[in-house]
């Protein structure tokens, strides 16, 4: 876990982080840097973790002291005191993986250190960061989807109207349907028989063109060459001059062949000129045609209005057709920012499907552990009713021993008064006895002692 993929932050943003975003106000003034560091208070980072989760899955305190339904004990009162760090870490150990940390332990709870819990605290508040920015792109989303669905159904309109208009303008009316037909077919004649006399009369003077190019570039030809004899006799000439004497019968000849030469050279000017006359005879030819051709072209004109009408109205199609085009170009990007949307959409209505999932997994648990707090709370009514009856069974025996006791007492205070007044004859009646015992003690011991003094006598 050394290359974390969320940035460790410092103690003091640690702290100015938590107090911003997890604390509340008072908890936030009493907060310190001396309850995370150097040395953590348990209670302290057992409160942030709490916040953090009434944050991200909006757990109330209540859920951290309750039972969890799949636990059973007959004995719950055993782990009151255990079970908000039992539930506070069964969360955080499922909390914690979203946010790139996997080595969380129950005793980063109990005896924490500081730094796991600065890599551990760092992790959480990048987590919020990023859940945050996360949350203002899908508010944005969600205000600019009714914007963009309204365009949408702008640009469908538009679309629509474009379309009637099209038809509109590509439809003819019945009444003009004769005529344009006529037009149409006239301009489509007229414009088959111009182009063929054109392509007729472009053909033949093509053709000439050609020859008198070919002409043009043999006689070029040969004047090149002849221009290069020149140029290769004018050489000779230089270096002959210099090597050897000039002789009046060898300049003679020399003069004679450059004379020949310029006489072939006349002679090609000559005919030159006499196929330049030729073609100017041909271009004189030219004017009656041209005057046909300005027929044809007033025809043509009249054709031109009509073909005008017709571009106007192709025009007005093209534009159409242009606009059709953009609004389609929009409504692709409209559709493409439509297909993006619902994309983020059916991602959002997965995470919310993942959260209601987990939502009614949390409210079955809570239902199950109220079905079974329900059915301990019958079974104790059940056990306090027995009670009640046993209670109300033990009252009425007191009660019944209560009287047989009143009975008992006052029977016994009826024979405590037999007994007294027993007691008082018996006393009486034991006084009497000893008075009669005294007395007969008293003979008796009298008449022994005359028993006594008789005997002594007799001795």
């Amino acid at each position: 876990m050394d290359n974390c993929t969320f940035p460790r932050y410092s103690e003091n943003d640690i702290i100015t982080h938590i107090r911003s975003c997890l604390l509340t106000a008072n908890e936030a003034k009493t907060f310190s840097k001396g309850d995370l560091f150097p040395n953590v208070k348990p209670e302290v980072l057992q409160m942030i973790f709490m916040r953090a989760l009434q944050v991200v899955y909006g757990i109330r305190l209540e859920h951290f002291y309750m039972m969890p339904v799949s636990f059973e004990t007959p004995y719950p009162q055993i782990f009151d005191g255990f079970l908000p760090i039992a539930n506070l870490f069964t969360n955080m150990e499922r909390f914690f993986p979203l946010c790139r940390v996997n080595d969380f332990q129950i005793a980063d709870l109990l005896n924490p250190k500081a730094k796991r819990t600065a890599r551990f605290l760092s992790g959480l508040i990048n987590f919020l960061f990023f859940r945050d920015s996360r949350r203002e792109v899908y508010l944005e989303i969600q205000s600019t989807f009714k914007s963009v669905v309204e365009k949408e159904q702008r640009l469908q309109t538009a679309i629509q109207e474009a379309t009637l208009k099209l038809e509109k303008l590509d439809t003819v009316p019945a009444d003009q349907e004769a005529e344009f037909k006529e037009l149409s077919q006239d301009i489509q004649e007229l414009e088959q028989k111009l182009n063929h006399e054109y392509r007729q009369k472009t053909a033949i003077l093509q053709e000439e063109i050609s020859q008198k190019k070919t002409e043009v570039a043999e006689k070029a030809q040969k004047l090149n060459e002849q221009k290069l004899i020149l140029c290769n006799l004018k050489e000779e000439q230089k270096q002959l001059k210099s090597k050897i004497a000039e002789d009046p019968e060898e300049l003679a000849n020399r003069k004679e062949q450059l004379q020949q030469t310029v006489q072939k050279l006349k002679k090609d000017k000559q005919e030159v000129i006499k196929k330049y006359e030729s073609y100017r005879d041909l271009v004189e030819i030219l004017p009656p045609c041209q005057q046909e051709i300005q027929l044809y072209q007033k025809k043509m004109e009249t054709q031109v209005a009509n073909v005008a009408k017709l571009s106007n109205i192709i025009a007005e199609i093209r534009t159409l057709e242009d606009q059709i085009e953009s609004n389609k170009s929009e409504l692709k990007n409209a559709k493409m920012e439509e297909i993006t949307l619902r994309r983020l959409v059916t991602v959002k209505r997965e995470k919310l499907t993942t959260a209601e999932i987990k939502l009614k997994k949390t409210c079955e648990d809570i239902e199950q552990r109220k079905q079974a707090i329900t059915q301990y709370c019958n079974k104790f009514q059940e056990k306090r009713g027995a009670v009640c009856e046993k209670l109300t069974a033990t009252h009425a025996e007191i009660k019944q021993l209560k009287s047989a006791i009143r009975e008992l007492n006052y029977n016994a205070e009826k024979e405590k008064l037999k007994a007294q007044e027993i007691c008082l004859s018996l006393r009486v009646g034991l006084d009497k006895y000893h008075e009669l015992l005294a007395s007969i003690v008293e003979k008796t011991t009298s008449g022994r002692e005359e028993k006594i003094a008789e005997l002594t006598k007799l001795l």
